[in-house]
């Protein structure tokens, strides 16, 4: 089992940057494949990215692409997104997400508490 704590998150002007950080305790991170995910009210949770076990895969979901980066670092136990040129159409709620299959598409086992990201125009 494994327990995901993100933070990171907050409010920036359309164009911004954040960088998302998401912390998994037990010694067995890098046998999870990671992502993550976002929910806007009134929408349903959307994949946003996700990083195979040792970073071979990666997968965006288009409206990001180009503008966000999954990476981890198995030695710190943490995945990370990097959001570039924000847009106000990215505010939501992001989740970080842990899956023991291989595939980037899951499904998706543990789940973090969620970090706030709202992008203003």
């Amino acid at each position: 089992q494994v327990q995901l704590v993100e933070s990171g998150g907050g409010s920036v002007q359309a164009g911004g940057s954040l960088r998302l950080s998401c912390a998994a305790s037990g010694r067995t991170f890098s046998s999870y494949t990671m992502g993550w995910f976002r929910q806007a009210p009134g929408l349903e949770r959307e994949r946003v990215a996700a990083i195979s076990r040792i970073s071979d895969t990666t997968y965006y979901t288009n409206s990001v692409k180009g503008r966000f980066t999954i990476s981890r670092d198995n030695a710190e136990n943490t995945v990370y997104l990097q959001m570039n040129s924000l847009k106000p159409e990215d505010t939501a709620v992001y989740y970080c997400a842990a899956s023991s299959k291989v595939l980037t598409s899951g499904p998706y086992d543990y789940w973090g508490q969620g970090t706030q990201v709202t992008v203003s125009s």
